[in-house]
């Protein structure tokens, strides 16, 4: 038996019963890796596979560097659904699911950096090397009132950036932020978290159908476990399944 519903929401996504699917290569946590086809696999690819096969679909990815090059290729309609972080500043282009997970977002400072505590960031003088449209580039963009921010293309240029510049702050997703503290003696990672990036599932605000059965595939994953079985499967560390809606 067909359900109408699911046809509705092949009609809007797809062609050729392919539905593409963006994926942002720039989060490890999310993509663990790219085979030699650049075909990605990771939590936020498997879920695309998972909604592809839900609606009888083929999905095939489109992979962009940055999540800034994501969100832009949207309007382009370069993708029918995509994963990235849910910011205010990108829902005007994208209909977001509620978020499956969430990655808390701190910084790093020198071994004898005069900044304690999260309270220490926002003064003059501080520089944030951050990655450029990153969702926490974003977030800081529109809290941040004294201290400058610094982007970077990528998060690796975003570190090398903050060592060869001797810039006072590293700004990021925290799990990362750990890996690279072991890199620069003495660093350390501040307590606490600034935010957190909620990660989410989106299609285009035309494709209003789409848009709310891809929400309702999201809560259902997290309902049921899905999300939990995939941070395990990949032993990604530092994030946390987003509550439920």
């Amino acid at each position: 038996m067909t359900n109408p519903i699911i046809n509705n929401v092949k009609d809007e996504l797809t062609q050729n019963n392919i539905l593409r699917v963006g994926i942002n290569a720039s989060n490890f946590l999310l993509v663990s890796s790219i085979d030699i086809e650049g075909v990605p696999f990771g939590i936020a690819p498997d879920l695309g596979r998972m909604f592809a096969e839900e609606i009888d679909a083929t999905p095939k990815f489109i992979v962009f560097e940055t999540p800034g090059k994501l969100a832009d290729a949207g309007l382009e309609g370069a993708w029918d659904i995509a994963f990235v972080g849910n910011e205010p500043q990108r829902a005007k282009d994208i209909a977001f699911s509620a978020p499956y997970l969430e990655i808390p977002v701190t910084f790093l400072v020198r071994e004898n950096s005069p900044i304690n505590s999260l309270s220490d960031i926002d003064r003059v003088g501080n520089r944030i090397s951050v990655m450029g449209r990153s969702a926490y580039d974003l977030y800081l963009t529109a809290t941040i009132k004294n201290a400058t921010i610094i982007r970077a293309q990528s998060i690796d240029e975003s570190f090398e950036q903050f060592v060869s510049d001797e810039l006072e702050v590293l700004g990021g997703l925290k799990p990362r932020l750990a890996s690279d503290c072991k890199k620069i003696p003495g660093s350390r990672v501040l307590d606490g978290q600034i935010t957190s990036v909620k990660q989410s599932a989106g299609t285009l605000p035309t494709y209003s159908t789409s848009a709310k059965y891809l929400h309702d595939f999201i809560e259902r994953a997290k309902a049921t476990g899905v999300i939990d079985n995939l941070i395990n499967k990949y032993q990604v560390k530092g994030v946390i399944v987003a509550p439920l809606v």
